[in-house]
């Protein structure tokens, strides 16, 4: 029976590593390029590009015409026709107003719009790495319930064995019906938990095509050996990084750069814009074809613009505050990632001096006790659902310690 048992595990464990060929860098790929919130998100950046060509246009001239008779005018002075036989009698007003913007506002306005398309691909970037933390915590999830399911299905393969064993001895009168009832009540409970454990697997899995955009994904296509994987090595100048490379971090000083270019927009606004005038005037002054130029400003007088400055100094220095406060929260988060990294790494490494095989022995000689009555059946029991809650703690352990590397990866803007 043990040969039997052994031999079973093998064809599993050799069966899903046949068949899993799509990797975490696979999924990840898959991801970047078919995203449909990564794609929708980009147009953001596009729309700002256009704004910023549209900003870097000249206002539109003005043209207007006024002071047209289109009636016939007696007694006035003989002039020439204006277009063919037409304009001997009538009057007429042309002028172009073109506005130019003083102290380079419009310039001004341009860098303004540079660092709005700058905020526009930090939400980019924000994304795709929110989107990327949840895929791979995605995957890690399924990698402890791959585990958990091979635990399962051995402890069902046990126990049926064992329950069709007892419902025969047991009908010879054997052994009690007591004990072929405790067995099949707990063959039904590891059977039960591995419904849940699919149906949490199904969940985990329709998330992970959704982010990956492939419907046909299977869990048994999936290489899950990372999730293994810890005491990963975490660099020195962590914190150093994260200055660099925080996305919360990199967008707050953008914020600050914005604030400041408000306020040299607010400052400049207070020298006045110019409107340059060119008139032609036929018939309505004492010279018949007038042409002339003329310049127009607001004066200064009675808004200079103070409270608009003012407030935009206020936004300044609010900013700066919310960065020095982003700075601490950011170093204070990392403290607290790598302490809980460090804890869950050492009590893995305890984890890992228990060898799995051997339990797998201890649970075979269980069930050899037991059946020459050297130990009970509750003994027995007892001892599989420790040892299945062992391997569940130890899974959730890894899980937690992958899930929080993700969080730190993610927390200081790079993979490590």
């Amino acid at each position: 029976m043990k040969s039997n048992y052994f031999a079973l595990l093998s064809l599993v464990i050799c069966a899903q590593i046949q068949a899993q060929n799509v990797t975490l860098e696979n999924l990840e790929a898959a991801f970047l390029e078919k995203n449909y919130q990564l794609i929708a998100n980009k147009f953001n950046v596009d729309k700002i590009d256009a704004e910023i060509v549209q900003e870097k246009l000249w206002n539109n001239p003005t043209l207007s015409i006024s002071e047209v008779n289109l009636w016939k005018t007696y007694n006035v002075e003989e002039q020439s026709h204006l277009l063919g036989r037409y304009g001997k009698n009538q009057q007429i007003s042309v002028d172009i107003d073109q506005l130019v913007e003083t102290a380079g506002k419009r310039k001004k306005r341009v860098a303004i719009k540079e660092l709005e398309k700058n905020s526009a691909l930090f939400d980019y970037e924000e994304l795709m790495r929110e989107l990327k933390k949840e895929l791979r915590q995605t995957y890690f999830s399924l990698g402890k319930m791959n585990e958990e399911k091979i635990a399962l299905d051995n402890s069902i393969e046990l126990f049926t064995q064992l329950t069709t064993q007892y419902k025969k001895q047991a009908d010879l009168k054997n052994v009690p019906k007591a004990d072929f009832y405790r067995l099949q009540t707990e063959l039904i409970s590891v059977q039960k938990d591995r419904i849940e454990l699919e149906k949490n697997e199904i969940e985990e899995l329709t998330k992970l095509r959704v982010l990956t955009q492939n419907p046909n994904l299977e869990i048994t296509e999936i290489d899950f050996s990372p999730f293994k994987e810890h005491s990963k090595s975490i660099p020195l100048n962590i914190k150093e990084l994260a200055q660099n490379q925080n996305i919360g971090l990199k967008r707050q000083v953008n914020e600050i750069n914005l604030a400041e270019k408000q306020l040299v927009l607010e400052k400049a606004q207070r020298v006045p814009d110019l409107t340059f005038q060119l008139g032609y005037d036929r018939g309505g002054n004492i010279m018949r074809d007038f042409v002339g130029l003329g310049v127009s400003l607001d004066l200064p007088i009675f808004n200079t613009n103070k409270g608009n400055i003012k407030s935009a100094q206020l936004s300044v220095a609010q900013q700066q505050v919310n960065h020095d406060g982003i700075v601490y929260e950011l170093n204070s988060t990392i403290d607290g990632l790598q302490n809980q990294l460090n804890q869950l790494d050492k009590t893995l490494v305890q984890w890992k001096d228990l060898n799995t095989e051997d339990q797998l022995k201890m649970i075979e000689n269980y069930k050899k006790h037991l059946q020459s009555k050297q130990v009970t059946m509750l003994e027995f029991i007892d001892f599989t659902q420790a040892y299945r809650e062992s391997q569940q703690a130890y899974l959730e352990l890894l899980e937690t310690y992958q899930n929080t590397f993700e969080e730190l990866n993610y927390i200081v803007g790079q993979d490590f």
